[in-house]
């Protein structure tokens, strides 16, 4: 089996958008080492915050946009979110944590503070992007 792995939003969007980050390397290692994991929640956050006007410049169109979705979707496995989590500080980041339980997630990859803070979360390690490149798997 291989390993499966939840980004937040915000790390999705900025490797999408700019090449050769950390985050992008994190995303592209990712990929390699395994499956993507979404949920109903998570993709449809990705998707809405994606299409929002101040990232308009960086897409030439709205098909450029969908290809984005598609290429990080491509290899992507998705979770019915059985249990309701209200483990975070930020209630809207509980659906990442209800992702890599239900997923039985290798690591949660995520810049932000709130789930940071959880690290680990039910044995699930929530590391930053750096930290993930040099995970061993």
């Amino acid at each position: 089996m291989s390993s499966l792995f939840v980004f937040d939003t915000n790390g999705l969007v900025s490797a999408s958008l700019i090449g050769g980050t950390t985050t992008a390397k994190a995303l592209d290692r990712a990929i390699i080492l395994g499956k993507l994991t979404f949920s109903n929640a998570t993709m449809n956050e990705f998707i809405e915050v994606l299409f929002r006007k101040k990232f308009d410049r960086y897409f030439l169109n709205d098909e450029e946009k969908w290809r984005t979705i598609g290429r990080i979707t491509l290899n992507a496995e998705y979770f019915f979110t059985k249990e309701t989590i209200t483990a975070c500080r930020d209630p809207k980041d509980n659906k990442f944590l209800e992702l890599a339980v239900a997923a039985k997630a290798s690591c949660i990859i995520t810049g932000d503070s709130d789930l940071l803070m959880l690290h680990p979360f039910r044995e699930v390690p929530i590391v930053n992007a750096s930290d993930f490149l040099d995970m061993k798997f």
